[in-house]
């Protein structure tokens, strides 16, 4: 008998609580529920990234144009024409469907770009929208000063 206590205190393990026939296949089930909640997960990231990529991208391409259309004697388009061409030399594959869009005060030009982020699920496509303005460049005297 002591030799059999011995061995139940060495191996432990062994004289565990026996499986019962009930637990048969509970692996497959949990990995059943969980894998599919675990692939949506990671396809939001995804999706979350691509949109945060193309905003960036947008906001960029309205403060190049900002700054084009910022300068003494631009012209009238200036700064929806740089926007554009930015998208089209970095970012043609980020931001879908680009479009520029700018207005201008005699003291502030505001450029706004949109368009629509890659998509991992067909028809998923989110808006994006970049708005950046700043101060036209102008020369100032003393009598025009606050």
């Amino acid at each position: 008998m002591p030799t059999t206590q011995l061995r139940r205190a060495r191996h432990p393990a062994r004289h565990a609580r026996p499986l019962r026939s009930g637990d048969r296949g509970s692996t497959s089930l949990e990995i059943a529920i969980v894998f599919p909640v675990l692939l949506v997960l990671i396809t939001a990231v995804i999706q979350y990234g691509l949109w945060f990529h193309a905003r960036s991208v947008a906001l960029t391409a309205a403060e190049e144009g900002v700054t084009a259309a910022r300068t003494t004697g631009a012209p009238a388009g200036a700064g929806t024409d740089r926007a554009l061409t930015f998208v089209a030399e970095h970012a043609s594959a980020s931001l879908l469907d680009p479009t520029a869009h700018q207005t201008a005060t005699p003291t502030e030009v505001t450029v706004t770009v949109t368009g629509r982020s890659l998509a991992v699920l067909p028809g998923l496509a989110m808006a994006v929208t970049g708005t950046a303005s700043g101060p036209v460049e102008r020369l100032t005297t003393l009598e025009d000063a606050p």
